[in-house]
Formats: structure tokens, sequence, C-alpha cells
């Protein structure tokens, strides 16, 4: 660590040179500055650099490293496990990059890096095109593309890495960098997965396809039903077209208008079905769910960009995270799953999620670090509570979800869908032979491992 004299003038220098803000401890706005998505998480970097453009980017990046202070990224999103922040670090905040310039002969976007889900749809949606994205429109682009990018338009679009047309970065050295296929096309490699290890993504282009029309069922069925539920979704999406998605959701029942007063504060079963085309295609892939008995139910022609915002989640909750990739859902399986519904903890935010994958996610390329992608299903343990004390049974719960379901585990995991599980699952979520071959690019890109808050790729 530099001499108190040197980091003050030091800090000086870069309120003067960054065009956006810096705040340090003591700072008006310093509080709301380092405030995240997930209540759990509580530390106070000594230096928050509100970046605004790419030169901003790298003289942050060079103040860190002239300071040798540790370096965490923060992109648009949620950083549920914390890794945006850290204590007495630097803190690359990108939230006021948030330009997205649509090339709609080109069918491509270019998104900057502190841009949210919403930013993205809302303006590729004019254009009748769009491109997946995650299911909540808080989500961070940056992150979430770079960790792989699952979502509703998965199985017709691919995962969001394989839409991946270029990234900008700035490096651990402060240099800018460009990647795609053609340049520096390892780097480009290591990019589709590899998170945010290789340096801050200042902006990312990805491929955009035609959207003209998008139409849900969403339909809500008492918890005794849920399995018979389960098994219909499943039935309707493996015989059903790339074109149908979506997933099941066990959560607790909110004061919302569609939801019916003897549901509120109570567990409900719902089954979104998703269909990236008309509605009345849509509407004989619902037939089977509609026919069994629910509760209540939306259905019909619904612009992608609002479909983004159902599952958005207020912030200022407690977050605990997990996720499975399975061999398949059987049967036995759903019997499991709906057990685990019933003892989730009720009423809070927690939700039980199961979700399809196959199509276009199975038949996208197979080189990139993304080894979840042959798992026909995803579960996905959702922790959200707002009280403490609820704090040891919803993080149990999560757990126990993760021990249940092992039997049907293919070992691969979505790192966006994780918080912090150890090295083996970082591994796990790379592939090892992928993640050997990461480590001796780290090496390469960021030696001295500057870029280590995020689910870390060690230099060898």
């Amino acid at each position: 660590m530099a001499s108190r004299s040197k980091a003050g003038a030091a800090l000086d220098a870069l309120r003067e040179d960054l065009s956006g803000d810096v705040f340090a401890p003591g700072d008006f706005g310093y509080d709301d500055a380092r405030g995240v998505f997930n209540a759990m998480i509580d530390r106070r970097p000594a230096v928050i650099a509100q970046c605004v453009d790419e030169d901003d980017v790298v003289r942050a990046v060079r103040f860190g490293r002239e300071l040798d202070l540790h370096i965490a990224v923060r992109g648009g999103g949620h950083s549920v496990a914390g890794m945006a922040l850290n204590d007495n670090g630097l803190v690359v905040d990108l939230r006021h990059m948030r330009a997205v310039t649509v090339h709609p002969a080109a069918e491509a976007v270019r998104i900057a890096g502190g841009a949210t889900m919403s930013d993205l749809d809302r303006a590729t949606e004019p254009f009748g095109l769009a491109t997946t994205g995650g299911r909540a429109s808080t989500t961070g682009v940056g992150g979430f593309v770079l960790g792989g990018g699952t979502g509703w338009l998965d199985r017709c679009c691919g995962l969001a890495v394989d839409n991946l047309l270029g990234v900008e970065l700035v490096t651990a050295d402060g240099s800018q960098v460009h990647a795609n296929a053609d340049e520096n096309p390892d780097l480009f490699w290591a990019l589709h997965g590899g998170g945010g290890n290789f340096g801050v993504a200042t902006a990312i282009t990805l491929k955009l396809h035609e959207l003209p029309e998008f139409a849900i069922a969403m339909v809500l069925y008492r918890p005794e039903f849920g399995p018979e539920a389960v098994r219909t979704f499943r039935d309707v999406v493996e015989s059903g077209p790339d074109e149908v998605g979506g997933g099941v959701i066990h959560f607790t029942g909110p004061p919302e208008e569609f939801v019916p007063p003897s549901l509120v504060g109570a567990l409900v079963c719902g089954v979104l079905l998703t269909y990236a085309g008309a509605e009345q295609d849509m509407r004989k892939y619902a037939e089977p769910l509609l026919a069994l008995p629910h509760e209540a139910e939306i259905v019909g022609a619904r612009p992608y960009a609002d479909v983004q915002c159902l599952l958005d989640d207020p912030p200022g909750m407690r977050h605990y995270w997990s996720a499975e990739y399975l061999t398949g859902a059987p049967d036995d399986f759903v019997d499991v799953y709906s057990a685990e519904a019933r003892t989730m903890p009720v009423p809070t935010g927690t939700q039980h999620a199961l979700f399809p994958q196959g199509g276009a996610i199975a038949a996208g390329p197979h080189e990139y670090p993304v080894p979840y992608r042959d798992a026909p299903w995803a579960i996905h343990p959702y922790g959200m509570w707002e009280d403490p004390a609820d704090d040891e049974r919803c993080v149990q719960w999560v757990r126990d979800v993760r021990t249940d379901v092992r039997p049907w585990s293919t070992g691969a995991v979505y790192l966006n869908f994780i918080g912090a599980e150890g090295q083996e699952r970082v591994i796990a979520g790379l592939g090892a032979d992928n993640y050997r071959r990461l480590a001796a690019l780290k090496r390469q890109y960021d030696p001295d491992n500057v870029f280590r808050f995020n689910h870390n790729i060690k230099p060898t």
C-alpha cells in the first residue's frame, strides 16, 4: 500500500482527472455509491470511481495499480455475491456507462459496460429485434453475457455468449484491447464464460435476432397441483419447437392484481410458457397447461421487453442463490422438486425455479467454456428475504435443494446463478480442461490477479 501522502495526492489527481465522480469514505454520497442489490453485502471500499467513458476506466485502473489497491468492477446489475465491492480497495463503477447503439441493418448492437437488460431490450424493441437476455430487466448486460448468459430466448437464439461479436476491454495494465473472432481470438474465447477475469468490459457487441412478436401464458396453480403442472410443462417444452420456453417458479403469492386473494402470502406454483412468435401459435402449446385446475392465468401477446420485467425483484432484500444442471426431469425428479417447494421459507421472496434448456443451447458451439450447455434442465433455488433472522433457514433451504437433486446433477453449473461456493464450483462452471487454458490466458493478461473479485481464475 502506498504512503498516505502519496495516496492522498493520487486521489486528488484522480478527482481532478476523472470525468465522472469519485467517492471516498466520509464523502457525501459515499454510502449510496457503495450500496448493492443484496442487503447482506456491507463493504467499504477506499475509493469508488464512477466512470463515464473508457478513458475514465483507464485512469481508474492505472490509479489502482499505482497505489497497489485491490480492484473490483461494478457493472450495471445485481452482483448478488457482492463481487462488485471490496473492503479498502478500488471499485471501478460503470453504472453511468449505459449507452446502447443498435445497428439494425447488421442485426447487431453495441452495449456499454454499465447497461442493464432494460436498456438493451428497450433499444432493440422498436426494430423488432432482440437477443438472449437475463430473466429480469435489472440484470447487468456485461456480467451476464461474459458469464455465459441464459434467458427466455436461449432455446431459440442460443446463450448470450453464442451471440457475442466483440468486446472492448481495459486490461490490468490499463491497456485498451479489442477482442473478436479475428482480433485476439484466444482472449475472445476466454470471454465466452470467463467473466470479468481478464479486464473491464467497457462495451460488448451482440448479434440480434428478428423478434416481431412474443407471447406468454402465465398460469398459477395451488401447490398440490404443482407436480402435474410441472410434468405437463416438461412435456410441452420437450415436444415443442425451439420457440417454446419459459420455466416453473414456486413463490409466495404477492399482493398483485393477477394473484387471487386466497393465494396472497401462500405458496404458489407458477408456470410461465414463453413463445418467440405469434399468440395464436403459442395458444396450442398452452392448452394442456390451461386444462389443468388452476387459480389464475394471463395469456396473450406481450412485448418481450415487458416480459423481461415480470420477475424484477426489489433492491434491498437479502439474497443467497445456487443452481444445479440436470441430466433430465423425469417423474421421480419432479416429485423431489415439488417436495422441496413445500419446504420453502414462506412468506418470503424466495423462489424455486426450474428452467428448460435444449434447442439452440444444445446445438450451439461446444468449444466455449460453458460446460452446462448439454444439460436439458436446470434448477435454480433462489433465496430472497428481508429479515436477518431468516438468514439461516433461507440459506439452508437453498443448500438442501442442491443436496436433494444431486442424483440428477451433471456436475456443471452456470456461474451467474451462484455466489461464492469455492474453487471446485468455479472449475465446474468452466470445465476442467477449459479452466487450465483459461488460467494460462489469465497469466498472460492479468498475471497479478488484479481482477480477482469474481468467480476467480487463478493465473498459472
